[in-house]
């Protein structure tokens, strides 16, 4: 199995290093294209794989196809690769706000296409990924790319409408909790911890209490409560988000980033 990246920045990466850590492809079998031979060399000493600077090249090589370059260069890219991409091929599209019919109409309708929407904390092997097949796409297949995918984290078929919420409840989100823990870090160096140790308080706490959720299954509200202590600190805490709006607030940001993504 042949696997192509047209497109090799931080995403495709971690793509790539989950499959090569996980041993579902060798590195030979993996050929990806950049725009510069500088960045081909700098992947090449990275990721031990081929890479080069002829989208056609990786177009034409490839069992399973990845599209990952960003929304404003797809057009041109689907213009030059579209006329040497064969029905065989399964082409996995990474671009956020480019639906089925777009890439059905740019790559031509008889080509097996499968949506995707990774996120960054795939580059730590702790990505989830929301996966929308098209109809021409086999079980096999289909199979074979949801294993690719769960070699970096987690991956979860979703329908089309979906798959512009995932961009943001979990692809965007990232940047939201990155945001939240230099916050409670502030906190505490506001109050004499130093900084490092803030951070790395902070980031542990957040680790921790997004396993609690996965590992217990139980409502994040329920998990709330068993540490909010009758009149003690951490319900004052809560008293203070709850009076700032923080949870309208969130509620806001995601639903912007739905807005936004399907504008794109």
């Amino acid at each position: 199995m042949k696997l192509g990246f047209i497109g090799c920045g931080n995403m495709a990466s971690a793509i790539i290093g989950g499959i090569l850590n996980k041993g579902l492809a060798k590195p030979e079998d993996i050929i990806a294209s950049v725009k510069t031979p500088s960045s081909a060399k700098k992947i090449e000493n990275t990721l031990g794989i081929s890479c080069i600077t002829n989208n056609l090249e990786v177009a034409k090589t490839a069992d399973y196809l990845f599209l990952s370059v960003k929304p404003q260069f797809c057009s041109d890219v689907a213009l030059e690769i579209k006329n040497i991409l064969t029905k065989e091929q399964v082409i996995i599209s990474v671009i956020a706000g480019k639906n089925l019919d777009w890439l059905k109409e740019h790559l031509g309708n008889d080509k097996k296409i499968i949506r995707t929407m990774p996120n960054t904390p795939s580059l730590v092997g702790e990505g989830i990924t929301g996966v929308c097949p098209d109809c021409l796409v086999s079980s096999e297949e289909l199979k074979n790319v949801l294993t690719l995918l769960r070699s970096f984290g987690q991956a979860d078929l979703v329908t089309e409408p979906i798959l512009d919420i995932v961009g943001a409840v979990s692809g965007s989100s990232p940047a939201f909790v990155f945001l939240f823990i230099e916050a409670l870090a502030d906190g505490a160096v506001a109050e004499g911890m130093p900084r490092k140790q803030a951070y790395n308080f902070a980031a542990q706490a957040v680790l921790g209490s997004a396993k609690m959720v996965l590992e217990t299954q139980k409502h994040p509200g329920e998990l709330k409560d068993m540490v909010c202590s009758p009149g003690g600190t951490t319900i004052e805490g809560i008293n203070i988000l709850e009076k700032e709006g923080m949870r309208s607030a969130v509620i806001d940001a995601v639903r912007a980033c739905i807005q936004k993504t399907r504008k794109l």
